[in-house]
C-alpha cells in the first residue's frame, strides 16, 4: 500500500459522550447552551467538518439523551460498561469504526466551543503528514480533539480504567504532530457547576462578538 493510499482513507469522528456527570448531578450532555443542549452543539460542529463519518458513544442516560437530541446521520453507539471509565468508550468507538477507517478523531462531547475549523485543520494535517497522532495546540498547550491512526488502534484498545489516549500519546511522543490553533483555547472539561458557569460566560461572549 502506498503512502498516498494510506492517508486518503476515511477519517471518522468519534464523539465521547457516555459519562455519568456524577459531580454535576445531571447529564452534562443536556445542559442548556443557547438554544440547544451542549452535546447538540458538539454534534453540529463535528457534522459540519470534513469527516467521512461520525459516531457518538452514549452510556449514562442514553435513552433520555437520544430523545432530546437529533443525531442526524451520526451513528449512535451505546456503551453499557461506561461506569468502567473513558477507556470503555474508546473501545466501543473503535469497535464501531468501519474496517477501512484510516484514523479516528476523538472528540469530547462536553467541549461545544471547538468549531469545525479545528477539526478540519487536524484532518488536513493527517492527509498531509501521515502522522500517527495529531493534536491541536492552544497557546502552546496540547488539547482536544485528538486524531489517532489505525496503526495505533490495537494499543488504544488495550487501555483500561478511567483514562483516555494519554498513555498511547506518551508512548509515541516523538511522533505527535501539533497543529497550532489561533485564538483563545476552548473551555476545559465540563465536570462541575463552576465549569458550566464558565462555559456559559464564554458562549455569551462569543455570541456578543457576532
Amino acid at each position: 500500500m502506498t503512502e498516498r493510499q494510506r492517508v486518503t482513507g476515511p477519517i471518522i469522528g468519534v464523539i465521547l459522550a457516555a459519562g455519568s456527570s456524577s459531580r454535576l448531578g445531571r447529564p452534562k450532555q443536556l445542559l442548556p447552551l443557547g438554544d440547544r443542549p451542549v452535546l447538540a452543539h458538539t454534534l453540529a460542529n463535528a457534522s459540519a467538518a470534513a469527516l467521512d463519518g461520525l459516531l457518538v458513544v452514549l452510556g449514562h442516560e442514553a435513552a433520555t439523551i437520544r430523545g432530546r437530541i437529533d443525531f442526524g446521520a451520526a451513528r449512535v453507539v451505546i456503551n453499557d460498561t461506561y461506569r468502567g471509565g473513558q477507556s470503555t468508550s474508546l473501545r466501543a468507538g473503535l469497535a464501531a469504526l468501519p474496517p477501512d477507517a484510516d484514523a479516528a478523531l476523538f472528540i469530547l462531547g462536553d467541549q461545544p466551543l471547538i468549531g469545525p475549523a479545528v477539526f478540519d485543520a487536524i484532518i488536513a494535517a493527517r492527509r498531509a503528514t501521515a502522522a500517527p497522532i495529531i493534536m491541536p495546540t492552544y497557546d502552546g498547550r496540547r488539547g482536544n480533539p485528538v486524531l489517532i491512526a489505525r496503526d495505533l488502534f490495537p494499543e488504544l484498545a488495550a487501555v483500561t480504567g478511567d483514562q483516555g489516549a494519554r498513555g498511547v500519546i506518551h508512548a509515541h511522543a516523538a511522533s505527535v504532530h501539533a497543529v497550532p490553533i489561533p485564538g483563545s483555547p476552548p473551555t476545559d472539561d465540563l465536570d462541575t457547576q463552576e465549569d458550566y458557569d464558565r462555559l456559559l460566560g464564554r458562549y455569551a461572549a462569543i455570541q456578543g462578538q457576532r
